[in-house]
């Protein structure tokens, strides 16, 4: 009898080894923390460029076109396909533009655009429409400088985040640079052509374009804060790709900083120094920023959206978005659909 009971217990004993040795693994396979990735991987499915191709410009002689500021959140651009031209903003010196250039206002500041002599008089501009892109043509003067002129939207989650970190212009010269050229060719052969989808399909070469522009800036002048930088940084980035991965998720700080496999301190001094800010108000911009896209992109409930964005009911993301924007959901709906969206 004892013989058995010793067997007994011993079976007992292996039985809940296995348990707590499948558990370990299991524990291990949760908590593997993620890779650090080049920060553009990470943000592309999240970072859609939502461009607006405007006008098509087809000028001669001495003209001038003047821009007003644009929405928070909108990148004015100007693509030089054809001669050459100015750009000024109100207080600032001008900027000379020539064939195969591309300016950015990622802050979509007022600027006025303009060629010809010093004090010229301005000739008359004629506007017509194809397929909803406004083409301006200058009268009684044969076409030297050729435009396309519009504005992008980056629809990320920290918008803010990555936009505010940008300088207040961005010339990007793209002349000898082939696969830009090869792009931009393409958009204003469709313009040019007039042939049926040409808004569609050009605002699709531009998504594409423009995530490329992103790219090089980025490479050639690395941010040193902004959400880029915490995507970069050793302390940082799993912590970030962690949080934008799950953005509902309840993350404490002692758990983001076991991720990103530093001190809670260090985790907090990094984000600061990057952001400004510490590691669970960044995942607040985050779920405000999801919120705040979806409400103004979509038709989905605003109780779905408030789960989807971590919070426990549509009255607690109503008052957090009353906070941080000064606007309830129902205003940013309405907002949205009057500028266009949601579809």
């Amino acid at each position: 009898m004892l013989t058995m009971h010793i067997c007994g217990w011993r079976e007992e004993k292996l039985i809940s080894v296995r348990r707590a040795l499948m558990t370990a693994r299991i524990n291990v396979k949760v908590s593997r923390v993620p890779e650090l990735q080049d920060p553009l991987t990470i943000l592309a499915p999240m970072l859609r460029v939502r461009p607006e191709i405007q006008d098509f410009c087809r000028f001669g002689g001495a003209w001038r076109a003047v821009h007003q500021q644009e929405q928070q959140g909108w990148v004015a651009f100007h693509i030089v396909t054809k001669g050459a031209c100015s750009i000024e903003r109100t207080g600032q010196p001008g900027v000379m533009l020539e064939a195969g250039d591309v300016l950015l206002l990622p802050h979509g500041d007022a600027h006025v655009v303009y060629g010809g002599g010093p004090n010229p008089e301005f000739r008359d501009v004629v506007v017509t429409y194809r397929d909803y892109i406004r083409v301006k043509e200058t009268q009684g003067a044969p076409v030297e400088t050729e435009l396309i002129c519009g504005r992008l939207h980056l629809e990320t989650t920290s918008e803010n985040l990555l936009l505010r970190t940008l300088p207040h212009v961005i010339v990007l010269r793209l002349g000898g640079m082939s696969s830009f050229s090869s792009l931009v060719t393409m958009i204003r052969e469709e313009l040019t052509l007039d042939r049926g989808g040409a808004a569609a399909i050009t605002r699709d070469l531009a998504s594409g374009l423009f995530m490329m522009l992103l790219r090089h800036h980025l490479e050639t002048e690395p941010p040193a804060n902004g959400l880029l930088a915490l995507l970069s940084a050793r302390e940082t980035g799993r912590a970030v790709t962690a949080m934008l991965n799950e953005p509902a998720k309840n993350w404490a700080l002692d758990e983001l900083a076991s991720v990103a496999m530093v001190s809670r301190a260090t985790l907090v001094r990094a984000f600061r120094r990057l952001s400004g800010i510490p590691p669970l108000a960044f995942l607040t911009e985050v779920r405000l920023g999801i919120a705040r896209n979806r409400i103004a992109q979509t038709s989905d409930g605003l109780g779905q959206i408030a789960v989807d964005a971590g919070y426990q009911s549509e009255a607690a993301l109503s008052r957090a978005l009353q906070r941080r924007f000064a606007m309830r959901p129902g205003a940013m709906r309405k907002l949205a659909e009057d500028e266009g969206g949601p579809d």
